[in-house]
């Protein structure tokens, strides 16, 4: 009938009219507003229930919450400058994180699972005071069982014990696995859990991905280690092949503000205890702890992460489990790389995203063609977040090189100024290496592949 045909189409054109003044005056990259436009216009039912739980306009409602949880906390930031660090990228992270440079005594970059559980338990056993914990993975498996007894023991001794953990990533866990680390006392927070409110907006695409352990405010961890059984080689021999961090020094503080903040927001309230900043000396390696995350409109992570590339005299080598490189830090690799540097960047051969691992490797051909050299690890999934920069700068976090990290996820990097952490960062690349294929100019696959990594590319700014 053509009265029904005609309403439809005007009921049509009305929604796409009111979905496109609401996107457009949500102010995103032109791909992205574009990309949400096309899918709600095409899928004008199914494609408002995507946005209502994944849209952008959430993160502005969230980063307004978050903001006030953080104007409650009461902190003394670390204040000693560190000048010895280029002085472009200390401006840059206090203009848009509000922390100052600190330093970071003893850095220590430790590999997978296996040796970082040690040392983070070490830590636990030793605390006197609190212990705080953030990891987006808390799997209940041996790893988990591990962690659990540690911080239950520690609670039963008077110790206060903080445990924050993402609702999403670690969906696997359940009440009773925490029974004995609760009854000992211990507090336990979950961030964005899982609620069905048809009338709001949905968290579920906002995620805490940041890893971090802090014990009696004088050591820190933190870096891309999650708490499951796939990340130590003694449990999984296909476990995930990972960095982290550990330091002490005033860097400490910022990571415990880090941790506050987040904190403050899941529970309403943040501790206050003089001994939850203790005294530190100063000196040690000039470092910049980073949060970033859909709180705020600079993207630290990702604004940092294109300053430190574009700061590079000599070399940038990248690691990193995902690759969906927004235009800015595509344009930066290979103007690095067109500039004579030596840029490389290593991903796994398998992501555990088989859409995600298609769009990467639509960007090879771009980025080889300009002189970046690219290496497929392997064995197993390289989940390591680092990036190595000359001889002297390296930057360890829970960011991917994706547009999720970048901004949309609540991560946290560490940006550190050190000869000997930058070594042994190297020793580890080259390791990598040694278990990884170089991407060669003119490479050809299958049709059908290269027909995935065309299709993929157009969703890049939706992943």
């Amino acid at each position: 009938m053509p009265g029904i045909g005609l309403a439809l189409a005007a009921g049509w054109t009305l929604y796409v009219l009111v979905i496109a003044v609401w996107i457009v005056l949500e102010k995103r990259e032109p791909a992205a507003t574009l990309g949400w436009l096309l899918a709600l216009a095409a899928l004008p039912l199914v494609g408002f229930a995507i946005y209502h739980i994944f849209g952008p306009r959430r993160i502005r409602r969230q980063r307004q919450r978050r903001l006030r949880a953080r104007a409650a906390l009461d902190a003394p930031l670390p204040c000693d400058e560190c000048q010895t660090m280029q002085p472009q990228l200390m401006a840059i992270a206090r203009r848009i994180t509000g922390i100052p440079a600190v330093h970071a005594r003893e850095p220590l970059l430790l590999r997978d699972g296996t040796h970082t559980y040690e040392a983070m338990l070490e830590a636990i056993a030793k605390a006197r005071h609190h212990i705080h914990l953030a990891s987006y993975i808390f799997d209940p498996d041996d790893s988990g069982r591990s962690f659990c007894a540690a911080l239950a023991a520690k609670a039963r001794e008077g110790v206060a014990v903080r445990l924050l953990i993402d609702s999403v990533g670690s969906s696997r866990l359940r009440p009773r696995f925490l029974r004995e680390f609760l009854n000992s006392g211990g507090e336990l927070a979950w961030f964005h859990p899982i609620r069905w409110q048809p009338l709001r907006r949905s968290t579920l695409n906002l995620r805490n991905h940041r890893k971090i352990l802090i014990v009696d405010g004088e050591v820190g961890f933190t870096g891309g280690i999650n708490i499951s059984d796939t990340q130590d080689r003694r449990r999984r021999p296909d476990s995930h092949c990972d960095l982290h961090l550990r330091f002490g020094g005033t860097a400490v503080s910022a990571l415990q503000l880090a941790f506050l903040d987040d904190w403050a927001y899941v529970t309403g309230h943040a501790p206050c205890d003089a001994r939850l900043w203790p005294r530190q000396e100063h000196g040690g390696a000039p470092t910049l702890v980073v949060p970033s995350g859909p709180d705020s409109n600079w993207e630290a992570f990702h604004r940092m992460s294109v300053a430190l590339i574009h700061q590079a005299r000599q070399r940038v080598w990248l690691v990193t489990p995902y690759f969906v490189p927004s235009e800015a830090a595509r344009m930066a690799l290979s103007n690095a790389a067109l500039g004579g540097m030596d840029v490389r960047v290593m991903l796994p051969r398998r992501a555990d995203s088989l859409l995600v691992g298609a769009a990467a490797r639509s960007y090879y051909d771009e980025l080889v063609a300009a002189g970046v050299r690219i290496f497929e690890y392997q064995p197993n999934l390289l989940h390591a977040k680092a990036t190595l920069v000359d001889d002297d700068h390296v930057m360890i976090g829970s960011g991917n090189f994706d547009t999720r990290s970048f901004r949309l996820n609540f991560e946290l990097s560490v940006l550190v100024a050190d000869a000997a952490l930058a070594r042994a960062l190297e020793t580890q690349w080259h390791d990598f290496a040694r278990h990884a294929l170089e991407i060669r100019a003119g490479r050809r696959g299958s049709w059908w592949r290269r027909l995935g990594e065309a299709a993929a590319r157009p969703l890049s700014p939706l992943l």
